[in-house]
């Protein structure tokens, strides 16, 4: 008998092997769309684009002083990196340890009035440049 692996075995291997690579690039596709279909956009180009309805990826950095709770929301302004002009935001949901005035922040947020209301659970804070990270002392 020395053919080595019984036939049923093979297959087994083999199976798990093709449901492995499907479950990968199943997932690599959900990150894909999830990524393509929502540019990052600054607090500029968002006031440019915004239509109710739609959500957006606001990128951009925390204004100083513009941190305020009400009840369960947290309300904020995201700065444009470039240039001077911020919009508002009202979130709630999962604040992210780093977050604070001046921190780079990335949220999903839908037009509503004059406010951006934050999708539950989409803050997340950006790392700081290496730029930043390197001048600061601790």
């Amino acid at each position: 008998m020395g053919s080595g692996m019984d036939p049923s075995r093979k297959r087994a291997i083999r199976l798990t092997v093709a449901l492995t690579a499907a479950l990968l690039l199943a997932s690599a596709l959900v990150y894909t769309s999830f990524a393509a279909g929502r540019d990052e956009v600054t607090a500029s180009q968002l006031l440019k684009r915004a239509r109710p309805g739609q959500s957006y990826v606001l990128a951009g950095t925390v204004l100083a002083g513009s941190v305020r709770h009400a009840g369960d929301s947290l309300l904020f302004r995201v700065r444009d990196p470039k240039l001077k002009v911020s919009v508002p935001v009202s979130y709630s949901g999962v604040v992210p340890d780093p977050f604070r005035e001046g921190r780079g922040v990335l949220v999903t947020v839908q037009e509503q009035g004059d406010t951006f209301i934050g999708e539950q659970n989409s803050l997340t804070t950006k790392c700081p440049s290496k730029y930043q990270a390197a001048s600061a002392s601790y």
